[in-house]
């Protein structure tokens, strides 16, 4: 299976930033231009999880106003959304920094310092782990082994551009025997179930965005509809996606998820 590029929509129009950034995608992005934000709002909505933007946050303001209020209502929109902004450091107000901070930006570019390629690739390697840090950060009751996180940062890359495990076990330089050997040791669900909770949680993000219809984020997790996505949040825990909205998704599934890995350390513990 030959796996696809993540797409990057991007909404800015400095030229110097424009090349950088299609120098820099290479096959690791999809470059995806659009015009205005209404057009990236479209974009955002139907794109799948692993979709970065990358946008001026000054598009359409005058000098001293601040960032864009379309930008706001976005974030408020698809809260779970990976944005960074690109902006000019002499034009940037602290002010300015901390409120792209508290609308829930997740990197911030500087265009005249961030200059070279491997910088740019950098921000944006950043931007994409963010779904990660979320998930690791949120039950401090599990110590994740180096190799569990790992394994885990490189399933959720591999979920993000529609790989299965033997993908993940290619990505991580393993045979799938090793995979499933050192999933066992770091007691982390197998890896085909590994794969299936890191979609679910992904799909359950994009649940908790109140611009996001239960069908759209089924194609954007990359299932038929929203019966295929019924299904699959099913396999691992017994609610609804309408329920999951009222309970809180993300929340919900995250913790059926570490309760799942501290089960499979007790079940370890007892074989001892």
């Amino acid at each position: 299976m030959k796996l696809q590029p993540r797409p990057l929509l991007l909404l800015h129009d400095d030229r110097l930033l424009l090349e950088r950034v299609r120098r820099a995608a290479r096959d690791r992005f999809r470059l995806i231009r659009v015009d205005n934000w209404e057009e990236l709002r479209q974009g955002i909505a139907e794109a799948p999880p692993a979709a970065i933007a990358l946008v001026d946050p000054y598009r359409g303001q005058r000098n001293g106003s601040g960032p864009s209020p379309y930008l706001q209502q976005l974030l408020q929109s698809y809260p779970s959304a990976t944005i960074v902004v690109a902006l000019n450091s002499d034009l940037a107000q602290h002010r300015d920094l901390w409120l792209l901070g508290e609308w829930g930006i997740a990197e911030v570019l500087q265009i005249y310092e961030d200059s070279s390629q491997s910088a740019l690739r950098r921000r944006l390697f950043s931007a994409r782990a963010q779904p990660l840090r979320r998930l690791l950060s949120h039950d401090d009751t599990i110590q994740l082994t180096g190799r569990a996180r790992s394994i885990l940062d490189a399933a959720i890359a591999t979920v993000m551009v529609g790989g299965y495990p033997k993908d993940l076990a290619r990505s991580l330089g393993f045979s799938p025997a090793t995979l499933l050997r050192w999933c066992e040791r770091s007691q982390i669900p197998k890896p085909r179930r590994l794969l299936l909770w890191m979609r679910v949680l992904f799909a359950s993000a994009l649940l908790d965005d109140p611009g996001h219809t239960v069908f759209s984020v089924g194609l954007a997790c990359g299932y038929s509809g929203d019966q295929a996505l019924r299904r699959a949040i099913k396999s691992v825990v017994p609610y609804s996606p309408t329920e999951l909205r009222r309970m809180g998704a993300f929340e919900t599934v995250s913790k059926a998820f570490f309760a799942e890995i501290h089960e499979l350390r007790d079940l370890t513990q007892e074989k001892v």
